[in-house]
């Protein structure tokens, strides 16, 4: 019983009414309604009505019928369920509770609950002692196969296999041209003109094994599906915490903006301040000696007029003749030079300009570079020729991180024995260093700030914090000399050697050898990449190929293409979000999409898009496709064609 009521909730109901359906019609597209809530549909989408056709509800896909010139009823009657529909309508439908709780079906139409004692397989009912002797003296029923119902048997009788046109004939042939199970009678009449007709015994068996491979493939779809479920559910969780990192970083970006422009504000409020002080100390200045000035004066107006009115000639000749024969100062104080005046000089037309044209950052879709839609357009390079550099750059591999929200792009530069890294912060480009003890050959990321690099012609693996400059944690002393070096695992390394070995050596994190894993035809490893999966790609420019296995060896795939196709220096290994492979090439100059079983998609990058010698290649969280060229490294986004 639980068993029919989900798939009477889950398959037998319609979604227009919610019921389970009455008299279900199913359309072209597979979807089922009941036949009065079709019609009603139809008559509300006078468009379909026009175009002769029948609208599924479901999926708009439209249904042609078969006599466009009759009535819209008719069009909808003449619909028929799918047999997989009526199969679960006889098995679960209403009218086979009785059945299945062993009820009269008969006796239950009139309210009553007599026990069943017998089951026909034609009319598909159970019926009492009573109303099996009624059935058996209608005339074309006494023929019909009846089966007793036994104590020890809970379910329902197998039915006949009947026609759907004849319903009181076997259906005992299968057409093939029509693929269609029929009667004698169908054969005779609707089948003449076909082919291929064999008996249903003989054809049950392929029909079966037909069915079986379908039902493979489905639960591969079924899987394929649930896989892709689930990574676009984790894709809209990354959607939505990107959006909202976006969001921080434009706020961020406004903070440093409107921290910029405080610092201009207090610049010009303190030049002001500065300005005003030294403007009000020269008035100061000034004010004082006029002040003296004034005193002076005072002292000879009165000591002058004493002398004037004293009694005493004497007195005034005596201080007529100090004065001599000049007369007392008379400056013009007017021809003094006018104090300074503190002004702003601003620009307001070039002020609002600037603030019209402030970007604090642009704001674009940026497509992966699985979508064949989308082409590679060259974004930014990276020149990595640096003060101080001995010789040319070499840069062999690249690697992105983001440090507190910084994005840092990290370069080993063989030629120098260095480490760079490259960044932007507060509107400013830096880069800085690291000196390694020898020449550097590829990166692994081992977590959001921490990488490690291969050094082989010492035998060292170093390991590196980027804060976002490097800053070196340890070095690692290894037994043999590696070159491809990948992250396992937080606590394991895979390294390969040069050395024929056809093996990569899984390390833990003081360089002692855990395991060996076999890679086939590759003998020098010249690049490693692990996949989201755990598996291991190696390439090799010996034997021109890219070899996938587990961690535990199995082979996954061999890729040697020949021909046009063929390679001819493997190197630079990279991953996509949804698994898809990227190879470089470094002597046809390409940069190669394959799937993850390694089957070739398309040359993402070629020598027409400016690229010569590919070593290194990564992708970083915003779908940016970074690969290193000589000195430089070539930063891609893509845009639809």
């Amino acid at each position: 019983m639980a068993t029919a009521k989900k798939l009477t909730e889950n398959h037998l109901t319609c979604v227009i009414c919610s019921e389970v359906f009455t008299d279900p019609a199913t359309l072209q597209c597979h979807h089922t309604f009941c036949k009065s809530c079709l019609l009603k549909y139809t008559y509300t989408q006078p468009e379909a009505v026009q175009a002769k056709s029948i609208p599924c509800p479901s999926c708009r896909q439209l249904t042609s019928v078969t006599n466009p010139d009759s009535p819209v009823e008719e069009w909808v009657s003449q619909l028929k369920p799918s047999h997989v529909i009526q199969g679960l309508m006889d098995d679960f439908g209403p009218g086979t509770r009785a059945v299945e709780e062993h009820v009269c079906s008969v006796c239950t139409k009139q309210g009553k609950t007599t026990p069943a004692t017998s089951c026909c397989s034609v009319c598909d009912v159970v019926f009492c002692e009573g109303c099996l002797q009624m059935h058996n003296m209608m005339p074309g029923l006494s023929d019909h196969e009846v089966a007793h119902l036994s104590d020890h048997t809970k379910t329902k009788v197998k039915r006949r296999f009947m026609c759907q046109v004849h319903r009181d004939e076997k259906v005992k042939l299968f057409c093939k041209d029509c693929k269609q199970a029929i009667c004698t009678i169908c054969s005779s009449i609707r089948h003449r003109a076909c082919k291929d007709v064999d008996t249903i015994e003989s054809t049950t068996p392929l029909v079966k094994e037909q069915l079986t491979s379908k039902i493979e493939r489905l639960r591969i779809n079924m899987t394929a599906t649930n896989n892709n479920i689930t990574w676009r559910k984790s894709t809209i969780q990354d959607v939505k915490s990107n959006s909202q990192t976006l969001k921080d970083q434009v706020i961020k970006t406004r903070e440093t903006v409107m921290r910029a422009i405080l610092r201009k504000e207090k610049q010009l409020l303190g030049d002001i301040d500065k300005a005003t002080d030294e403007q009000l100390h020269a008035l100061q200045a000034d004010l004082q000696s006029q002040e003296i000035e004034l005193q002076m004066y005072q002292q000879q107006y009165e000591f002058t007029a004493n002398a004037v009115t004293s009694d005493c000639e004497m007195d005034m000749y005596a201080v007529y003749e100090s004065m001599g024969e000049t007369s007392p100062d008379n400056r013009d104080t007017d021809n003094r030079p006018a104090a300074g005046r503190v002004v702003l000089t601003h620009d307001l037309d070039k002020l609002s300009k600037a603030v019209d044209e402030l970007q604090l950052g642009e704001v674009q879709v940026v497509h992966d570079v699985c979508d064949t839609e989308f082409s590679p357009v060259l974004h930014h390079t990276i020149d990595c020729k640096e003060d101080g550099d001995g010789k040319d750059p070499s840069v062999r591999d690249v690697t992105v991180l983001t440090v507190d929200g910084i994005k840092v792009t990290v370069v080993a530069d063989y030629n120098n024995k260095i480490l760079k890294t490259y960044y932007t912060s507060n509107f400013k480009s830096f880069h800085n260093q690291l000196l390694l003890s020898n020449y550097p050959w590829q990166i692994a990321k081992l977590c959001k700030i921490q990488i490690a690099v291969s050094v082989p012609s010492r035998m060292e693996i170093v390991t590196v914090n980027v804060t976002p400059d490097p800053v070196l944690l340890s070095t690692i002393k290894t037994s043999k000399q590696y070159f491809a070096l990948a992250s396992l695992s937080p606590s394991q390394l895979a390294a390969g050697t040069d050395r024929q070995s056809h093996s990569v050596d899984i390390l833990d994190m003081t360089g002692r050898i855990l395991r060996s894993i076999n890679t086939g035809v590759i003998g020098n490893q010249d690049h490693i990449h692990v996949t989201r999966n755990n598996n291991l790609i190696v390439s090799e420019r010996d034997v021109k190929s890219l070899v996938s296995v587990t961690s535990e060896g199995a082979a996954v795939f061999t890729y040697t293409p020949t021909g046009d196709r063929a390679l001819t220096y493997p190197w630079g290994i990279t991953t996509t979000s949804t698994g898809d492979i990227l190879l470089v090439d470094y002597g046809s100059h390409k940069v190669i999409q394959l799937t993850q079983s390694g089957q070739f998609v398309r040359d993402v990058l070629t020598r027409q898009d400016g690229l010569e010698h590919p070593v290194g290649v990564c992708l970083d969280g915003d779908g940016l496709l970074y690969v290193t060229s000589a000195r430089y490294v070539k930063v891609f986004k893509f845009c639809r064609r």
